[in-house]
């Protein structure tokens, strides 16, 4: 029975290792909302007082808002709603769309589109970006390939959350008004504003039906080129007509032509993939760069496509960093227990459990839905030296009565009935010490919750396997005392020699124990200083939220004067890159 619940933990461990998702943290979901809306050539202090303020008011009347931010720039507002974490995500999310609905009446009637809401993890960035570029296609042109092709291609990968765009170009026509020839001909914006939608229409035109036939009308109304709209008739003026190329310059441009990308000195457009919560990093990933060469197989080929983030890289390493710790760490408790056990088959039995728990874990990790990440690995990596303490407690229990002369079958029984008890408040106690961590609370307790929980189920774990196998391997695997240690000449040796070298160790703590019982002032001065010391020492400490890691890349951000130009904001942006682009490290 033993074995087959031992051969179940594996089994199961197995399954829930290579079923884990594998990611760089646990899947924390912050209770956030972002807002978007759009009004394209409007100014960032109209964005802020026709678009934000209405959305605003209508926003802080939800309940559980716990924080709400805004940014206004040139012909966009996005809003960041933060609730408090017990709020549910769904429901905030059915008050902000009603909140919306409450607000478009105090919005802008030409708005090209209502305001558009979204659940996001502010914690979450993109794991996959892919920029185009093109040394001879216009960036319209490259920006529609991306948005037809790779967009479209991408967002139907499993797992994929959704993919954002940056620096894109969308192409547009742009009328640059002449004033002067407005008032020569008596015109105002408004005229001309109607004359372009009046122009550009598609609509349904209608049908013709015959006696035995019929046809579709169709006409080309609308335009998408600067030379369809020059023609164009605004209004009559002593009856001739006036049209958009006799008011000002027509040209073919993007909708907003103070928005650029650059890649290596190209202007290009970046893809930000984002996974779906609790997906696979690598998994996406993997699944992303296995369709990457259909996707350029669709593109022309003076279209580049590059890979220029890719977080699974970071993600992997630092995965098998820690896996390779762990590995370490179990070698080293085996190699300390056999130290001190001084015997092959003694030092099996604590050691196999060592395997056996940490892989049940992974089957409590699945089971919980938690992630293969660095801080359940770390909660294993911590947990691998007081797991086996069990078991080793179990054998020195049964190795007391083998060496007194019961043999292995009689000691087992009797060793394991003595300790049972003890193995068990062990167990707990030594659980209950991460209790106050499942308990935080904020951000950091539901970071923490994860690794709290796995060190747990691994303690349990253990606990299991030191009241069962360990016995079980006690009673087949251990010898008689009279058979042990003298059966070769080389493992006497050893243990002659091991075993002088322990008793100088019991010796000197003998030594060091007397004398401290000697000096107790000392000792407890010693002991008071420490503590002291500790609240001196973690009050100097510097905080953080989590540790430094070096992912080999760096993000920077540039702010120009107020008022500056979009052109003079380009040319010190590409000052700034060409100084970096000096060092021969990037």
């Amino acid at each position: 029975m033993t074995i087959l619940v031992m051969l179940a933990f594996l089994l199961a461990g197995l399954f829930g290792y290579f079923s884990l998702p594998v990611n760089e943290l646990p899947n924390v979901d912050f209770p956030t909302i972002v807002v978007n809306a759009s009004l394209p050539s409007a100014d960032a202090e109209t964005m802020a007082s026709s678009v934000a303020t209405p959305l605003e008011g209508q926003f802080s009347l939800i309940a559980g808002l716990d924080s709400m931010s805004s940014t206004n720039v040139l012909g966009a507002t996005q809003i960041t709603l933060q609730f408090r974490l017990d709020r549910n995500i769904d429901a905030a999310a059915q008050d902000v769309q009603s909140a919306l609905a409450a607000a478009s009446r105090q919005l802008p009637t030409n708005m090209p589109t209502p305001p558009t809401m979204r659940k996001v993890n502010p914690a979450e960035s993109s794991i996959f970006q892919i920029t185009v570029t093109s040394p001879t296609l216009p960036l319209s042109t490259v920006d529609e390939y991306a948005e037809t092709i790779i967009m479209r291609s991408i967002s139907t990968i499993d797992g994929v959350a959704n993919v954002e765009i940056y620096g894109q170009a969308h192409p547009a026509v742009r009328i640059q008004l002449d004033p002067n020839a407005l008032a020569a001909r008596g015109i105002g914006v408004d005229q001309v504003a109607a004359a372009v939608r009046s122009a550009n229409v598609n609509l349904a035109t209608g049908q013709l039906d015959g006696p035995s036939r019929a046809a579709i009308i169709q006409a080309e109304g609308q335009l998408t080129k600067a030379a369809q709209y020059r023609p164009q008739i605004i209004a009559y003026r002593d009856g001739a007509p006036v049209r958009f190329a006799d008011i000002g310059n027509v040209i073919d441009s993007v909708e907003n032509p103070r928005l650029s990308g650059m890649y290596n000195g190209t202007p290009g457009v970046t893809l930000g993939v984002n996974r779906q919560p609790g997906a696979n990093t690598i998994a996406v990933v993997n699944a992303i760069r296995a369709a990457l060469p259909g996707i350029r197989a669709q593109l022309p080929p003076s279209i580049a496509v590059a890979v220029t983030l890719d977080r699974s890289r970071t993600i992997r390493a630092s995965v098998s960093d820690v896996q390779t710790t762990l590995l370490i760490a179990a070698v080293l408790v085996v190699g300390v227990i056999f130290l001190f056990l001084r015997t092959v088959s003694a030092t099996f039995i604590p050691s196999i459990a060592l395997p056996i728990t940490v892989i049940g874990t992974f089957a409590g990790m699945y089971a919980f839905g938690y992630n293969l990440d660095n801080l359940s690995l770390m909660a294993l990596t911590l947990c691998v030296g007081f797991v086996v303490d069990d078991a080793i407690v179990m054998l020195e229990n049964i190795m007391r009565h083998v060496e007194a002369g019961e043999n292995p079958y009689q000691a087992a029984l009797t060793g394991s009935k003595e300790i049972a008890f003890t193995i068990l408040s062990m167990t707990v106690s030594l659980a209950a010490v991460f209790i106050p961590v499942l308990f935080m609370g904020g951000i950091v307790g539901r970071l923490l919750h994860e690794f709290a929980v796995t060190i747990v189920i691994a303690i349990f774990v253990s606990g299991i396997v030191s009241v069962t196998l360990t016995p079980m391997l006690c009673s087949r695997l251990i010898k008689p005392v009279y058979e042990q240690h003298w059966k070769s000449r080389d493992r006497g040796l050893f243990y002659r020699w091991s075993e002088a070298a322990l008793r100088g160790l019991h010796a000197s703590y003998e030594r060091s124990l007397r004398w401290s019982l000697a000096h107790r002032s000392l000792v407890l001065g010693a002991f008071a200083a420490s503590l002291v010391a500790t609240f001196v020492l973690f009050r100097a400490m510097p905080e953080d939220f989590l540790p430094s890691e070096d992912t080999s890349q760096l993000t920077a951000y540039t702010e120009g004067a107020n008022g500056i130009s979009f052109e003079e904001m380009s040319r010190h942006q590409a000052e700034a890159a060409r100084i970096l682009w000096s060092d021969p490290n990037i």
